[in-house]
């Protein structure tokens, strides 16, 4: 079927991505248009087929696998990137993000959680796992640049924002906050107002690229 997401593998283990594929294979809603184990026969793969969602590795031996995000910038139609890997620094992680990568899920976990992260991601959402959060916020506190002052948030604000940041949904955040869905809806579009964007997925880039010192603070 032409509905369902397109899927490009990069990594460098062979025994990895060929078990990568057989469990994506396996699913009715994707489909594996090709994997490969270096950037250049990424490109390749690229120029002959349509991808939805690139599931990266990190570390592809004598190259890293973000240096594909240069090759994708002039690309009309550019794919999602999912990095699927054994781990990253803080500073990787958040250059990563800041270069346009929508998710991070690391090789250890569950098959689950990586089907989940695909249809996050593939559904135009942000893919953060509770280790990728604190590794963001982490280098964010590092980061030598001033950060912008950023405008205030109410204690139900910072609820939903980590809602959002847990990948849940509105109905979801609602149940959890014992409120309403159109409450939420409401924060929610309270959030994009006051971090100047359109989507989920430009809240939660914004939330760490500029405001991350007050806004994601456990403290109300």
């Amino acid at each position: 079927m032409n509905d369902r997401v397109a899927i490009l593998v990069v990594d460098d283990h062979a025994l990895f991505r060929e078990s990568l594929v057989r469990l994506l294979e396996g699913e009715p809603e994707f489909r594996v248009t090709g994997h490969c184990a270096t950037i250049a026969e990424a490109v390749r793969l690229l120029d002959t087929e349509a991808v939805d969602v690139i599931l990266l590795d990190y570390d592809l031996g004598q190259e890293a696998g973000t240096e594909l995000l240069e090759h994708l910038s002039s690309r009309a139609q550019k794919p999602r990137i999912l990095m699927v890997t054994a781990g990253m620094s803080s500073t990787v992680t958040r250059n990563a993000f800041h270069a346009g990568v929508a998710g991070v899920i690391f090789k250890h976990s569950a098959p689950g959680q990586l089907i989940a992260a695909i249809r996050s991601v593939a559904g135009g959402e942000v893919w953060l796992d509770n280790s990728t959060m604190q590794s963001l916020i982490a280098a964010a506190h590092e980061s030598p640049e001033p950060q912008s002052v950023s405008p205030a948030l109410t204690s139900r604000q910072r609820a939903v924002l980590r809602g959002i940041l847990d990948g849940l949904s509105n109905k979801e955040i609602a149940g959890k906050l014992q409120s309403s869905e159109t409450a939420i809806k409401a924060v929610v579009q309270d959030l994009f107002h006051k971090a100047g964007v359109r989507t989920r997925g430009q809240l939660v880039r914004i939330a760490f690229e500029k405001h991350s010192a007050d806004w994601l603070n456990h403290e109300s």
